[in-house]
């Protein structure tokens, strides 16, 4: 039988009870409201009339017989049971002779007798018609009860039978349905086949068995494709290593293997956290591998690989994936790959070192024409006319350009071959101050620049390199004089804070346009369309400087109204 003919049949028929429920209800209601009322309306007038008929008889009075004629009409107007109307008519012919002799006591014997048998008489059918009413009602309670059991029966029946004959094969469906989503193709249900689930079943095992023919054909093809990438990934020259979501090894390629000192059948399929246990280069490539972001490492790891110190990039991949019928991404695994850059290690190794070489070789000579210049200019050599002073004047401009130029690529030399040599020592922030102000009041007063200072006057002292931090400040200070306007102010200050001590250089100059401001510090960075003389490698020198000795160094400025820069130390403990 269909669902929906049992849910039609079911329902139906209950449907049909409780109307038939209502119907009897209602019908014994009003037979016992119209007996009721049948019982007042009929018997208990008749008593009230008699009843003042037999008041009316013991008074005597003219009035009390006009009352006893006015209820004997009422009486007659109100008979219902059978034989009353000749006891009526009785009534009436002797009241009448009783009105013609009042005296005779004869006629009120037999009108009280004609009344206490209408009285009988409809007290008796009162007791008739109550016994009538009494088993209508119990009639009506047998009925009802009969008809309330089976609807209740019936709602039971289909309470306990009609949700599980639907939820039950749902169930089952769901359950099987989950299991072809696990892959599980020979799963298969059963159902009768004569109802909507015994279709809904048909549909699914032909849907399943299409899967399991469908997975069958295509596994030597997956397995092909699988090969065939693993292949790809072995075959490739940078080391791979492949995890799942619980850091399982699923594949290493041979390069991995290379520089693991592990053959593959000791990675593939092992814990990573086991083997990092006994394995230090494992360890040092997954302890980072809990970050939710890419991880990338900015400084190239060293490893020993084919014979020699070689340099890898590591790079950690997550995979994610939305699973088919779902919204929420899920983690499936990692990829750690390991790029290697130790041929441009070495190219970058030896521009450090072909810079540093040319550097030093510059500074000597450089030396040497600064001292010439000065012996020159010393008029016990001879003097020079005005045209020679100009010529000297531009060739000692051009050698203090060299020179620094020169001192700004051995710094960065120090900075890119790791060997930058700090001396820390407890240093007073204001002496540091005092130097770059003085290194730099000769090019302010060119500029009719004035310096605006805000110190306290007790400041705690700073561990620091005092001459690089000088360094870095002079360097501050003149960039901006070098970008200030002529006879404009530029404010130095030095705030104090509980584990830091800041130095802040404030000018009003142009200022850095927003799209430039995270690359002032990159090397080799110029300001597009900048009119001002330098290497770009200033601002990259101090950053690198300033974070060697634990501190930091930023800058805010707004396009227009100038620049601040401030660098930020540890104080002394």
């Amino acid at each position: 039988m269909k669902i929906k003919t049992k849910l039609t049949l079911g329902v139906g028929l209950l449907f049909l009870l409780i109307l038939l429920l209502s119907l009897v209800s209602v019908n014994y209601l009003f037979e016992l409201k119209w007996k009721t009322e049948n019982i007042l309306v009929d018997n208990y007038r008749t008593l009230e009339y008699s009843k003042a008929m037999l008041a009316a008889m013991e008074d005597g009075s003219e009035d009390a017989l006009s009352q006893f004629d006015r209820n004997l009409s009422a009486q007659e107007n109100n008979i219902t049971e059978i034989g009353e109307i000749y006891v009526t008519q009785e009534l009436r012919d002797h009241f009448e002779k009783y009105k013609l002799s009042p005296s005779d006591s004869v006629f009120q014997s037999e009108i009280r007798k004609d009344i206490f048998k209408i009285m009988t008489m409809n007290m008796e059918a009162i007791q008739r018609k109550s016994e009538t009413a009494k088993q209508s009602a119990d009639s009506a309670v047998f009925w009802i009860t009969i008809t309330g059991t089976m609807c209740f029966i019936i709602a039971f029946l289909l309470l306990i039978k009609l949700p599980s004959n639907i939820a039950d094969p749902i169930s089952e469906l769901t359950e099987s349905i989950k299991q072809v989503a696990a892959m599980n193709y020979s799963e298969r249900v059963d159902f009768e086949s004569h109802n909507e689930f015994g279709e809904l079943a048909q549909s699914f095992n032909a849907m399943a068995q299409q899967l399991e023919e469908y997975n069958d054909n295509n596994l030597a093809k997956l397995m092909m494709e699988k090969k065939r990438v693993e292949a790809l990934i072995d075959k490739m020259h940078d080391p791979v290593i492949g995890l799942d979501e619980n850091m399982q090894i699923l594949f290493a390629n041979e390069g991995a293997s290379q520089i693991l000192g592990l053959l593959n059948t000791e990675l593939t399929g092992f814990s990573a956290k086991d083997l990092a246990l006994k394995n230090d280069l494992i360890r040092e490539l997954i302890k980072d591998i809990d970050k939710t972001e890419m991880v990338k490492n900015a400084k190239p790891m060293e490893i020993f690989a084919n014979g020699k110190e070689s340099y890898f990039e590591k790079e950690v991949q997550h995979i994610s994936i939305v699973p088919t019928g779902e919204k929420t991404p899920k983690l499936i695994g990692h990829v750690i790959l390991l790029r290697d850059v130790t041929e441009y290690k070495e190219l970058d190794l030896a521009k450090t070192n072909f810079i540093a070489t040319v550097s030093h070789e510059f500074k000597t000579p450089i030396s040497s024409i600064k001292m010439s210049l000065q012996l020159l200019e010393n008029e016990k050599v001879g003097s020079l006319n005005a045209e020679q002073k100009n010529f000297l004047e531009s060739i000692n401009e051009d050698a203090d350009r060299l020179l620094k130029t020169t001192g700004e690529l051995l710094n960065i030399s120090q900075v890119e071959s790791g060997n930058i040599q700090l001396s820390f020592f407890p240093v007073d922030p204001k002496e540091i101050l005092d130097y770059a102000i003085n290194a730099t009041k000769i090019q302010a007063e060119q500029k009719q620049i004035n310096f605006e200072i805000d110190c306290p006057e007790d400041v705690s002292k700073i561990v620091a390199d005092s001459e690089k931090t000088a360094w870095v400040l002079t360097n501050l200070i003149s960039n901006a004089i070098r970008y200030s306007h002529d006879n404009s102010t530029i404010f130095l200050m030095i705030i104090e804070t509980n584990k830091h001590v800041s130095f802040s250089v404030k000018d009003t100059g142009q200022g850095i346009a927003p799209q430039y401001k995270d690359k002032i510090f990159d090397r080799y960075f110029r300001v597009p369309g900048t009119k001002k003389e330098g290497t770009g490698l200033g601002l990259a020198i101090s950053k690198e400087f300033i974070e060697a000795q634990g501190g930091q160094i930023t800058v805010d400025s707004e396009f227009g109204a100038g620049s601040t820069f401030t660098l930020t130390l540890n104080k002394t403990t």
